[in-house]
């Protein structure tokens, strides 16, 4: 339908993305989609534009072009020293403007068409230049909730007129090079979701922090979805797999429990039509949607993605009434997608010291910075921040943009990773810390502290500036070398960003990290929970379980969701996940662990890997471990998930334990799973043939076959000196070993740190026809420039052998 100058309020079902610049971006995608996706189960609240001519004609009605204008040409443009006088000035002037009659009636009207039954209403400003890909205007103009009669849409539609000027949408346009006067204002009037008795939140068709794109993330809390844009509240997240989307299979990847401290609720009294109120202790404890409603708002983004076809940034609202799911907004995603996807070009970060945190938070960004703490509680500490301070807030508002251009890192109390603070730092290029809860308590003015987000999904604030190491890396994601390069890996939270890297998979998924770092429980203290004996420990155990009736579950689900974080990441390519394989006296430190374990003189060599997995001492905890690769495996569809035995000394032992996988569900060869032997010991080399008819291949582990091969102790200082993988009867067993598993048709890799540290080592594997080498992922790229060196001078030899 055509606009004309006289239709100035057109319904969204009237509505596509063809008028832009009539509507602005937030209105024109909810009429395309109000228009094109209602099929696919879309659901969009019902509403009317007011167009930007309504706009245009308010300006022209009431002589404001011309005040406007020149405030602006007074505008410091390079130091914005007078910006908030100037932007006050535009404010008040186009603030005493009063409607033409005919767009007054057109309002009232359209206004009255809508409101049926007495309905609340949300108006939202919709800018033309806003929503662009290049461009989202995210947080620069004004929206108004709980708006139920003629006056109190009036008023709203003209703050949305008056935010046209704020301070922060001044500077964004300064920022993206639109021109003041040439960006007008469409105004949405959409029926209110009543999210206030349900649930609300934003979702992203990527990963927000790796431009990952292959998962929809979803951010979801109790009330009014304002609250997750402002970084109030920590919100519940959740990850779905877009491959198994694409096949109608929509199922949760990973979800984790927010705070959720407080929600947002229509007010009954008093001039504010919203406000806060805490969150009951059961709501804060159970996620704001059920898992159903998770899958079906993850495949309605999925088809919103599809429609448009770019990645997406949606905000949704769930209604309390009906338990209908709507789509509020949808913009395109404004970072990730303006990046070259064929080249990596990023910083490389090592820390060369590891104090303890003072405070930690969740990640947002990669890099690390050290800075004085510059406390901010509202605007009026705007004088306060000086150019590469580190501020720290409770949340952070779109009115301090300003202020945080300053900033060479943010720390919250509150938040997420849809919240502003969050928004501001990937647009700004920083990173930072949200949802750190106690920031403003433990950290103090003036206090030099280093703000780290380079450890995975978790940020870290030091005190004082500490060391690290930094490198520029500039690459293809193609793989040009014949020799596999894969990767180690412990920390799933680092899997999106490295699957971006050259590599054609993982050669070693480490268990042991989330058991430590993420579950923290033995697992026969929750397989035999009621044995415990009271104390601090079963306290501590009850407390992290306390959502979870069967507390077994508890583990499956947490190891089972954080391995398929690193299989979602890298598929289809294969995530090799080596069983656990901590020492006993690493298992004896996780909660519940003294019980289960017993003391032994030399842990590097007694119950680990491969006896404790048959042994009754841990079956029953190796059952949890297996029933967590089940899941994955079977019902999740993760079917590249491959799974390695450590530590396996005879080839009875490699029985037992075979034999032991199958009883709990898992069998070498069903659904195409293939076991893989760890081979760190000697006896693996020289009986390689034998095992070779047990397992799908070798994984040879450097640093214990040296270890056990020279009889050295790899910790001991000492005689760290003898410790060498390039000592020849090391050589001669990895040689003997990759010829053997080549003789019997199977695979073998080796993971370790030599060979990105000695391209002579490498050199010999290569030689050797090894078929991958895995590393550490700081170690990545100098790996893979040293199988390329080794693959070319391998080449040269054999041209220059003579027949």
């Amino acid at each position: 339908m055509s606009i004309s100058h006289q239709s100035y309020c057109i319904p969204f079902s009237n509505i596509s993305n063809n008028d832009i610049q009539k509507v602005g971006g937030k209105n024109a995608s909810l009429g395309e989609m109000t228009q094109k996706l209602k099929s696919f189960g879309i659901n969009i609240p019902e509403g009317f534009a007011l167009t930007a001519t309504a706009y245009q004609e308010y300006l022209h009605a009431n002589d404001l072009i011309t005040p406007l204008t020149e405030e602006l040409d007074q505008l410091d443009k390079d130091e914005l020293s007078n910006l908030a006088e100037i932007g006050s000035k535009c404010r008040k002037i186009i603030g005493q403007g009063k409607f033409p009659k005919d767009v007054l009636t057109s309002i009232i009207n359209a206004f009255e068409q809508l409101n049926h039954n007495h309905d609340t209403f949300a108006v939202r400003s919709s800018a033309t230049a806003e929503d662009l890909p290049s461009a989202s205007f995210a947080g620069q103009h004004d929206s108004f909730l709980n708006i139920s009669d003629h006056g109190q849409l009036i008023d709203a539609i003209q703050k949305c007129y008056i935010s046209l000027f704020n301070d922060r949408a001044i500077k964004y346009r300064l920022d993206k090079g639109f021109e003041h006067m040439k960006v007008y204002l469409s105004v949405g009037v959409q029926k209110m979701v009543r999210s206030d008795i349900g649930s609300a939140g934003v979702a992203f068709t990527l990963d927000p922090e790796s431009g990952f794109e292959n998962v929809i993330y979803i951010t979801s809390i109790y009330g009014l979805g304002e609250n997750i844009v402002q970084g109030a509240v920590n919100p519940d997240e959740f990850y779905l797999f877009k491959p198994f989307l694409a096949k109608n299979q929509a199922r949760i990847l990973y979800k984790k429990l927010g705070t959720k401290q407080n929600k947002m609720v229509y007010a009954n009294k008093g001039p504010k039509p919203i406000m806060n109120i805490p969150t009951s202790t059961e709501e804060r404890n159970q996620f704001s949607l059920t898992d159903e409603e998770v899958e079906k708002l993850g495949m309605n983004c999925y088809q919103i993605e599809k429609h448009y076809g770019i990645p997406m940034d949606i905000e949704w609202a769930k209604d309390g009434n009906s338990g209908i799911i709507y789509i509020v907004q949808a913009r395109p995603e404004t970072i990730h997608s303006q990046k070259d996807k064929n080249k990596i070009q990023e910083k490389e970060y090592h820390l060369l010291s590891k104090p303890k945190p003072i405070c930690s938070g969740t990640a947002v960004g990669r890099s690390i910075v050290s800075g004085k703490v510059c406390l901010v509680n509202s605007l009026a500490d705007e004088d306060k921040v000086r150019k590469g301070d580190i501020i720290v807030a409770d949340i952070t508002s779109p009115d301090w943009n300003p202020l945080l251009r300053k900033a060479v890192s943010i720390v919250t109390n509150k938040g997420g990773r849809t919240s502003h603070a969050s928004i501001v730092a990937r647009e700004l290029g920083i990173h930072a810390v949200v949802g750190a809860q106690n920031a403003t308590e433990k950290l103090k003015d003036g206090q030099l502290i280093t703000v780290s987000c380079i450890e995975g999904d978790t940020g870290y604030i030091y005190d004082g500036k500490i060391n690290w190491e930094q490198k520029q890396v500039v690459l293809s994601k193609e793989v040009k070398t014949k020799t596999e390069p894969k990767f180690i890996l412990a920390n799933p939270f680092q899997a999106f960003r490295l699957a971006n890297y050259p590599n054609l998979g993982v050669g070693l998924l480490r268990m042991e990290f989330i058991i430590a770092d993420v579950i923290g429980i033995h697992p026969m203290a929750l397989v035999k929970f009621d044995e415990l004996p009271d104390g601090p420990e079963k306290d501590e155990i009850e407390k992290k379980t306390v959502n979870f009736q069967d507390k077994k579950h508890y583990f499956t689900s947490i190891l089972s969701q954080h391995l398929g974080l690193v299989a979602a990441a890298f598929y289809p390519k294969e995530v090799i996940v080596r069983m656990s394989d901590f020492k006993t006296n690493e298992y004896a430190k996780l909660l519940g662990g003294s019980t289960f374990e017993p003391n032994e003189e030399n842990p590097m060599l007694g119950f680990r890997g491969a006896s404790r997995y048959y042994h009754d001492n841990y079956k029953d905890g190796f059952a949890l471990e297996c029933e967590s690769i089940r899941i994955l495996r079977d019902e999740m569809g993760m079917t590249n998930i491959k799974i390695m035995i450590p530590f396996c000394r005879t080839t009875e032992e490699g029985v037992k334990v075979l034999q032991t996988i199958k009883n709990f569900g898992l069998e070498r060869g069903k659904n195409g799973l293939e076991i893989y032997v760890m081979t760190e010991l000697p006896s693996n080399a020289i009986l390689a043939n034998e095992f070779a008819d047990l397992f799908d291949g070798f994984s040879i582990g450097s640093n214990d076959l040296t270890q056990l091969v020279l009889g050295v102790d790899r910790d001991s200082s000492i005689i760290h000196h003898l410790f060498d993988e390039k000592n020849a009867a090391v050589k001669k067993m990895i040689s003997q070993l990759i010829q053997a598993a080549h003789a019997n048709g199977i695979k073998v890799g080796l993971c370790g740190q030599a060979p990105s540290d000695f391209p002579d080592f490498t050199q010999f594997l290569v030689a050797q026809g090894i078929d991958s080498i895995s590393f550490n992922p700081d170690a990545l790229i100098t790996g893979i420039e040293n199988i390329s060196m080794a693959e070319k001078q391998q080449n040269h030899s054999l041209l220059n052998v003579k027949p």
